[in-house]
């Protein structure tokens, strides 16, 4: 069958990217222009193929706090409820275990099918994608894109020890930064799990006001 699958992709659709990590658990793919598509668009478009095949459990899907505040609206629009977890695929899996979901994800491209596997499998994503194509009958640039992102910035800043965000200088920077977004973007600023570093993330309409609002607080955070 996926390989029966596969051939319809191909009839219409020959120009279609997929790529998978080294141990094949996260998926992105690139459309027939080259242009990447993020795991953010991939749940939109495996969440959407679910709710019309009515298995989409929860009423939602889960991402992290790094996915796209687009995501997030296209769904409510959709009448379905975005979940954030903390970055890392364990979060997820863990938080739709704990709330009976059954898609969830990250923005890197590592996606979670429970009803297929309880971890992150690229490959069965993959197959949910090209599904999705041979449905829907139109290139991928129209198929996989079913919201316009926010402009979105993260930059890390590397620390030598001392955590920054305790300084009054750095948390009134932030102040002042979420009150510029006033409540039409986001702002995301947190240690790294993994390295020395503090990210720093902002997304709007606005990507002029996205672009320095980060490296300001960049700044502000390399003196502190």
């Amino acid at each position: 069958m996926p390989g029966t699958l596969c051939a319809k992709v191909l009839e219409h659709h020959a120009d279609l990217g997929i790529a998978l990590d080294g141990d094949a658990d996260r998926l992105l793919l690139a459309d027939e222009h080259g242009t990447l598509i993020d795991g953010d668009q991939i749940l939109a478009l495996i969440a959407a193929k679910f709710q019309r095949e009515r298995r989409l459990a929860g009423g939602g899907i889960v991402a992290t706090v790094m996915s796209n505040l687009g995501l997030e609206r296209h769904l409510a629009g959709q009448g379905l409820a975005l979940h954030r977890t903390r970055v890392g695929d364990r979060y997820v899996a863990e938080h739709m275990r704990a709330h009976g979901l059954n898609v969830g994800g990250e923005q890197s491209g590592h996606l979670i099918l429970s009803d297929y596997a309880t971890t992150g499998d690229g490959l069965i994503a993959a197959l949910q994608v090209l599904a999705a194509l041979v449905e829907a009958g139109r290139p991928a640039s129209e198929t996989c894109r079913l919201f316009a992102p926010l402009p979105q910035r993260l930059r890390n800043v590397r620390i030598n020890g001392h955590d920054p965000l305790r300084s009054p200088v750095v948390q009134s920077a932030i102040a002042d930064a979420e009150h510029t977004l006033n409540g039409h973007g986001r702002l995301l600023i947190r240690p790294s799990g993994t390295e020395p570093l503090i990210r720093v993330m902002a997304e709007a309409e606005d990507e002029a006001m996205v672009i320095r609002l980060v490296d300001d607080l960049c700044a502000v955070i390399e003196r502190a």
